[in-house]
C-alpha cells in the first residue's frame, strides 16, 4: 500500500540529520519512527482476536518473500520500520491469514478443510493513528536530534 502525502517542515530535519554521522542520524530517525509506530502496533495488538499476546511488533526486516514482491525503496541511507507478525518460533506465522483471510481450502483429494473470513487488525490500527503518527514525526525528530546533538557535544567536552 502506499500514500501520497504532502508535508513541510522536513527539510529542515533533514539538513540537520546530514550534519551527524550516518550512522547516528540513522540511529535518531530508528527511535522516532519507533516511538510513532508504538500506537499502531498497541492497536492492532488490542484487535487480535482471543489473545494477551503483543503479535503484532515493529521491525526492520522482511522475509525473503517479502524482500523480493515489496516496493519499499532499500539501501544503505534508506530507514524501513514495519509493525507486523514475525514468523517463525517468536512470532505468529498465521497471523496475515487472519488478517485477510482465505478462501476454501481443500486438500488433495478434493475434501474441504474450510475458509476464515477476514478480521482486519492493521488495516484499522494504521486508519486510526496515521495521521496523528505523521504530524507527531518531526516534532518527534527534532526532539531526538537535539538529544543526539546534546550527547555527541558532552561527549567531546570530556575527551
Amino acid at each position: 500500500m502506499s500514500i501520497s502525502m504532502k508535508m513541510s517542515g522536513f527539510r529542515e530535519i533533514e539538513k540537520a540529520l546530514a550534519r551527524l554521522p550516518a550512522g547516528a542520524a540513522k540511529g535518531v530517525a530508528r527511535r522516532a519512527m519507533r516511538d510513532e509506530l508504538k500506537p499502531v502496533a498497541a492497536t492492532a495488538n488490542a484487535f487480535w482476536p482471543g489473545s494477551s499476546d503483543d503479535v503484532f511488533r515493529i521491525g526492520s526486516r522482511l522475509s525473503k518473500g517479502q524482500r523480493g514482491a515489496s516496493a519499499v525503496p532499500t539501501g544503505r541511507s534508506v530507514t524501513n520500520l514495519f509493525v507486523g507478525s514475525p514468523g517463525g518460533r517468536n512470532g505468529t506465522p498465521e497471523a496475515h491469514l487472519i488478517e485477510f483471510g482465505t478462501g476454501p481450502r481443500f486438500q488433495k483429494k478434493g475434501r474441504f478443510t474450510g475458509s476464515v473470513a477476514p478480521q482486519p487488525m492493521l488495516q484499522p490500527a494504521w486508519d486510526m493513528h496515521k495521521q496523528s503518527m505523521l504530524e507527531g514525526l518531526g516534532a518527534r525528530l527534532w526532539g531526538e536530534i537535539e538529544k543526539t546533538m546534546d550527547r555527541r557535544a558532552k561527549r567531546a567536552s570530556r575527551g
